[in-house]
Formats: C-alpha cells, structure tokens, sequence
C-alpha cells in the first residue's frame, strides 16, 4: 500500500497564491424568485393542449429560468495583462490606481459619486466592490466599478500586476 502526502494547509500567517478568477453566482433570493415560471408555464400552456401541454409548459418555464440565471452568472478573470469581466477586457497597462469599494461606501459610489462614463459591472448581492481607475486618452471612461467579494486581495493583485504602485 502507498503512503500519501499531502500538502500542509496554510496556517494564519501564509500567503496563498490567488489564481484572480471569481465566479458571480446569483444569489438564493435570484433563484428563489425565479420559482413561480414553471407555474407560469403550466398554466399558460393547461387551457391549450391539457395535463400534457402543461408539463411541457413547465418544463419551458424552468429552462427559461435557469437560462436566465445562468447569464447572470459572470466570470471575473485576471491575468497577467489584462482584467476580464464577462466579454469586457481591460488591458492592465492603462490602470493607473484601485480603489476599495466597501458596503457602505457602495451607495455613494454608485450614486451621486458616479460618473456617467464609467464602466459598471456590478451585482446587486454582492456588497463589495474595486473602482480601477484607467489613463488612456483614447478611452473617455474614466474608471471601472466591479463587484467582488475579494476587494482587498483584487485591489492589490491588479496594483501588482499592472503599472499603478
């Protein structure tokens, strides 16, 4: 029989190293108000084709649902060059500062202290959120606002990884 070693577990002081990829599940409340479209399918399809249609009509409602929950479901990825949110890419070389966007400066950020040029990929579950603030003069956007439940440690790998210090 063989021995199997396994990797000690960091401890308190360790530093992990972060792969910069987060995933942006709805939250349970999202999936929990999607629950009345299969009834709703069932019930539009009942009068038309009966019991039969019905379940099929369920069955439409709840793919629907899943379907849509599952778009909202953005992949936050980082890289050695660029930022990618979804389909959107920020090449890390026009960063030129990171902000922390903490759950009670959220409303100020995404309310009266936003500019309307910005670039906002945010969800509503998710608390915390980065302000990258970009130096291209091509770009007339002025910063992006992300959602993340990892604010600091996002912060500072893209501060690491790009030209801001």
């Amino acid at each position: 029989m063989q021995s199997v070693t396994r990797a000690p577990r960091p401890g308190p002081g360790t530093e992990q190293v972060w792969d910069g990829r987060e995933r942006w599940w709805p939250a349970a409340t999202s999936w929990l108000s999607w629950l009345p479209a299969p009834v709703g399918g069932a019930l539009v399809a009942l009068p038309i084709w009966g019991p039969g249609g019905a379940a099929v009509g369920a069955a439409v409602g709840a793919l629907a649902a899943v379907g849509v929950l599952l778009s909202l479901a953005w992949t936050t990825r980082l890289t050695d060059t660029e930022f990618r949110v979804g389909r959107a890419r920020l090449p890390l070389d026009v960063v030129s500062g990171v902000d922390v966007v903490t759950r009670q400066e959220r409303r100020a950020a995404l309310g009266p202290g936003l500019d309307a040029r910005a670039h906002l990929a945010i969800r509503s579950w998710i608390g915390t959120a980065v302000r990258i603030h970009l130096d291209d003069p091509a770009d007339p956007t002025p910063y992006w606002v992300v959602s993340t439940r990892r604010p600091q440690r996002l912060a500072a790998e893209i501060r690491r990884r790009s030209r801001c210090r």
